[in-house]
């Protein structure tokens, strides 16, 4: 049978397991929200970001003389250990909980007041040596811990994110490149527009995921304002003289982030803005991630009754019952993650309008749903790499034949025709089945073959000149 240590709240007494570093209030949420089965401990960029707030609280609170630095020190190494992730496992509250967050800082209280009573040679659980809320939480409140350390961890996450969206910027523009002289039909409304190549196609990709990196680098910069010393609701009150500035200069440089103080500690505390302003930017790359790859599916579409400009890794069997049959499964599973990120985007929304007062207390799901987006869409950003974009040919051949072959060539020869004698070319063409070169040229003699050639020569094609006598 296990060893237990008896613990109290004002709620009452609770036997707790002498192998567990977590208390009480811990114990207690655990029993209370059971909803994701996605724990603290599935986000080690925040149990970092709580080990940092810790610590930089309590030097400051050292600092400030309401600390006993013995205490102090004892709190900063059991910090210096949750933030190397030695204690993860004991990380246990559910991302998704009530209380704006207080499970999650007393899940960090706990596990840091039990490692330090260890390290001062105590026993689990002699909170009279080193307490959860006299002295882990001393001067804070979970109003300012809580987001301080959302902040940070989601900083990192962004971070880690646009690294992953550069490599997609990257493979594209890679394409972009190989694909250079693959003369391919542009499409409008899913119609046959002007020619352009296959490059430019996915050079375009590259340019449009590097404008969506751009915006992601833009706000990120605002999570870099934090509330430390703000405590309950701004007033910093049971916060000593000094301590919020000096609180927020140690954060910085434990975390080696141009962290500042908000100016504005009360508007701070009730305020997630910048959540809304992040998330919409995140939907934004999601959109854009989507379209692309609907553009994948609809340009490798057939193979023989569809686009089939392009293939695919073919991945896996395609089908249960129809034998040969390959899908495009990658682009697939990334645009079902899309429309997850997408819907993420209204949770953050009401979530943060859902504040009341001071506090908002939904700031929970806010997390959660901002740090599964950003792990899961970049889980399939990083898929959609290694196992869809690198592994894309051309059907160059092909390609070139659904040009020539495409009435929406005569549009380049609206400068020498006007657009009356082009219509009607285009009519015959859509008709009788016969080319454009074959009417223009050959039929009607609207041009010669030289001026056919100079017109739809490769480079005019790819890179336009007027021409028009």
């Amino acid at each position: 049978m296990k060893s237990t240590r008896k613990e109290h709240d004002f709620l009452g007494e609770l036997e707790i397991p002498n192998d567990l570093y977590y208390g009480v209030q811990t114990f207690r949420a655990v029993e209370n929200f059971n909803i994701t089965g996605l724990t603290l401990n599935k986000e080690t960029e925040f149990i970092k970001a709580l080990g940092w707030v810790k610590k930089a609280a309590a030097l400051a609170n050292k600092d400030c003389g309401v600390l006993d630095p013995k205490v102090a020190d004892a709190i900063c190494f059991a910090c210096d250990q949750v933030i190397a992730g030695k204690y993860n496992d004991q990380f246990v509250s559910d991302l998704i909980q009530g209380g704006a967050g207080t499970s999650v800082n007393m899940n960090a209280n706990e596990v840091i007041a039990n490692v330090a009573l260890e390290h001062l040679g105590h026993q689990k659980g002699e909170y009279q040596y080193v307490h959860p809320n006299n002295h882990v939480n001393c001067s804070q409140s979970t109003n300012d811990a809580y987001p301080s350390a959302f902040r940070i961890a989601l900083y990192n996450k962004i971070e880690e994110f646009c690294v992953i969206l550069a490599k997609l910027q990257k493979a594209f523009a890679a394409k972009g490149e190989e694909f250079a002289k693959v003369l391919k039909m542009g499409r409008t409304q899913l119609q046959d527009a002007v020619p352009m190549t296959l490059g430019q196609e996915f050079h375009a990709f590259a340019t449009t995921i590097g404008e969506d990196l751009a915006r992601l680098r833009e706000v990120q910069k605002l999570v870099l304002e934090v509330n430390m010393g703000a405590t309950a609701i701004g007033t910093k009150v049971n916060a000593p003289e000094g301590y919020p500035s000096l609180c927020v200069e140690y954060l910085a440089k434990e975390t080696k982030l141009p962290l500042t103080l908000s100016p504005d500690l009360i508007e701070a505390t009730s305020d997630t803005g910048a959540y809304v302003q992040i998330m919409g930017t995140l939907k934004r790359a999601a959109v854009k991630i989507s379209k692309i790859c609907n553009d994948l599916r609809l340009l490798s579409s057939g193979p023989r009754t569809g686009l089939n400009e392009i293939n695919l890794p073919a991945m896996q069997p395609g089908s249960s019952i129809m034998p040969g049959k390959v899908n495009p499964v990658i682009p697939e599973v990334v645009n079902q993650t899309c429309f997850y990120v997408i819907g993420q985007d209204l949770t953050v929304t009401m979530a943060a309008e859902a504040g009341q007062l001071q506090l908002n207390v939904m700031e929970p799901v806010i997390g959660f749903a901002m740090f599964t987006s950003l792990e899961y869409l970049g889980k399939a950003i990083q898929t959609l790499i290694d196992k869809c974009v690198v592994g894309i040919t051309a059907n160059e051949k092909h390609c070139a034949e659904l040009v020539m072959g495409s009435i929406g060539i005569v549009t380049q020869l609206n400068p020498l025709l006007g657009y009356e004698a082009c219509a009607s070319v285009a009519g015959e063409a859509l008709l009788s089945g016969k080319s454009i070169h074959e009417i223009v040229v050959l039929e009607r003699k609207l041009i010669s073959q030289e001026k056919w050639d100079e017109i739809y020569s490769l480079e005019n094609l790819i890179n336009p000149k007027l021409i028009n006598s």
